[in-house]
């Protein structure tokens, strides 16, 4: 299968955030993660909801993989070395997936299977006015000896991303803490209604949680994110709580330092996977020793830059895209200029010279086209 990428960003070798850390004893792998990918099919462009018995239009689409890779994609376009143990059909939704991935992400999938007669699971996602709606279909893998067990080691690795789901515990997740990796979770709907620190097992490895404010406040019994995030860090070093449009706040449990960052004011076509790409840039800066608003003003950079793009992994940000933002907002932006230049002026010495305007042209997000007869 021939799969276009046209001018869909690439991982930008040449900036490695960790660069000044880095040791020759050091793991070669800097997050391990592991999940279900997604065939994401996203529709823009809806004007409303759809409508029960109508047929409605959008006006932009496009295909991607998603699922945990979206995380996957974001830490590596924001150059950490990445692998990902996942199941994948072996159809040509499946196929896709991986060579996006491994070829057009540089993520190591040496961990990762594929299950023979498995069918992808696929989301359809709908973005309207802000907000989102998901129709998804899949079926569990196979058990996994049929096809080569996933990992039950994880590699050695200097982080690892893990989703916490109530009453269920993953042994990789302690593993991987006890050898020394950095774990970050996120967090879903409780569906039992119970909202239960105490069900969420792994939540004892943790370096850092960071759910949104719902559900940090669903889960400290708080009327207030900021008192969720001070409760949270009770229990884990680093409890960062998402604000939505307010942006975050996080507090450091170690040492009861807290900081806040307000969100970055852009016009959102979907916001799919925005969380995902938030924890990637909480995660790199955190890797590399920022201060703790510095990796929160990063984080919620990059999500923000990640909404004005089709689909969650399509729209992770890399070091590139970043760049032609800063350069375009020291004279325009919907903010104050000189707020944000003082927010950000510590992406000055990571930054790479841009090599391309903003706002940046994107490949068309499809499967892939035919190649052209010669």
């Amino acid at each position: 299968m021939t799969t276009a990428r046209g001018d869909q960003p690439q991982p930008d070798a040449e900036v490695d955030p960790l660069v000044c850390l880095r040791e020759p004893t050091d793991p070669a792998c800097d997050v391990f993660l592991t999940g279900t990918v997604f065939l994401d099919i996203i529709f823009t462009g809806l004007d409303s909801a759809p409508v029960r018995g109508t047929e409605s239009w959008a006006r932009g689409m496009g295909s991607s993989p998603g699922g945990v890779a979206n995380m996957a994609t974001a830490l590596a376009r924001l150059g950490l070395r990445t692998s990902l143990a996942a199941a994948f059909g072996d159809d040509h939704y499946g196929e896709y997936c991986w060579d996006a991935l491994e070829q057009g992400e540089g993520i190591d999938l040496s961990l990762s299977r594929t299950v023979p007669g498995w069918h992808s699971p696929v989301t359809v996602s709908m973005a309207y006015e802000g907000e989102r709606t998901m129709v998804s279909h899949g079926h569990a893998a196979p058990p996994v000896d049929a096809v080569g067990a996933l990992p039950a080691y994880p590699p050695h690795a200097r982080a690892a991303v893990a989703s916490l789901v109530p009453g269920r515990s993953e042994e990789w997740v302690a593993r991987a803490a006890r050898d020394g990796a950095k774990v970050f979770a996120d967090v879903g709907w409780d569906d039992t209604g119970r909202w239960d620190l105490a069900g969420l097992a792994d939540l004892a490895h943790c370096e850092a949680f960071l759910p949104n404010a719902a559900e940090a406040m669903r889960y400290t019994r708080t009327d207030c994110p900021r008192a969720a995030a001070r409760a949270l860090a009770d229990k884990v070093r680093y409890a960062v709580v998402t604000l939505g449009a307010e942006g975050a706040y996080a507090v450091d449990g170690a040492t009861g330092e807290t900081a806040e960052v307000p969100a970055i004011q852009v016009s959102a076509l979907d916001p799919t996977g925005a969380g995902d790409v938030f924890v990637a840039g909480f995660v790199t800066g955190t890797l590399a020793d920022w201060p703790l608003a510095d990796r929160l003003a990063f984080a919620g950079l990059t999500a923000a830059l990640s909404v004005q793009e089709f689909g969650g992994s399509l729209s992770a940000p890399t070091w590139g895209e970043i760049a032609a933002w800063w350069q375009h907002v020291q004279g325009h932006a919907m903010q104050d200029p000189e707020t944000l230049r003082d927010r950000y002026a510590f992406l000055e010495r990571l930054l790479p010279a841009p090599d391309r305007p903003w706002p940046l042209r994107r490949a068309v997000p499809t499967i892939g086209f035919r190649a052209a007869a010669s």
